[in-house]
């Protein structure tokens, strides 16, 4: 599959990840930050977007999506630095911005699909496995007056989020928000307050 967005050619493979209407929601929120970091970089749209106004670091615990975002970036000029791991497992040091689209779809083992696509969607029973996860850690990755932006599924607890942010000492704010006729889409921007 090939995708052009914003001057941006992505060529992706079945077992990555697409863009999607959540992807271009964090596509378009970029602006200059400095040090960035996205985590679930997918084909590389989110990262290819915030790298020509940013230093990126992209990662994804699929090997074949840290491939093609790496081969994305070069096709399209863009210095990224890319890397497998399983949420901050390989990363180190503390960004300017840290992006995330977690996989947030509520799934029951028969709803798994099959390979590494899977990690991509699956956010367990509740939608909140990856999710959770990624809440008890990133405020370690992030630098003190740094921004979090965060993907959120209405299928998955928006108040839950919202709440876990300002108990950990973050001011939020829904900067952007889509309806589909099962879910509501939210991006989240959270700042220490």
């Amino acid at each position: 599959m090939e995708i052009f967005y914003k001057g941006i050619k992505l060529k992706i493979p079945e077992e990555v990840y697409p863009p999607a209407e959540d992807s271009y929601m964090l596509a378009d929120a970029c602006y200059s930050a400095g040090k960035v970091l996205e985590l679930g970089c997918g084909s590389g749209l989110v990262a290819l977007c915030w790298a020509k106004k940013n230093n990126v670091t992209a990662v994804d615990i699929n090997p074949a999506a840290v491939q093609c975002c790496r081969y994305n970036a070069i096709k399209n000029s863009l210095n990224i630095h890319c890397f497998e791991s399983d949420l901050f497992s390989s990363v180190s040091g503390t960004f300017d911005a840290i992006l995330f689209n977690p996989p947030y779809l509520p799934t029951s083992e028969e709803e798994r699909l099959e390979g590494e696509i899977n990690r991509a969607y699956d956010g367990g029973e509740n939608g909140r496995q990856i999710l959770d996860r990624f809440l008890d850690a990133f405020s370690s990755y992030l630098k003190p007056d740094g921004s979090l932006f965060l993907i959120q599924s209405s299928l998955n607890n928006y108040d839950s989020t919202i709440a876990r942010l300002q108990n950990i000492g973050f001011k939020t704010e829904t900067i952007d928000k889509q309806e589909f006729f099962f879910e509501k889409l939210y991006l989240i921007k959270a700042c220490k307050s």
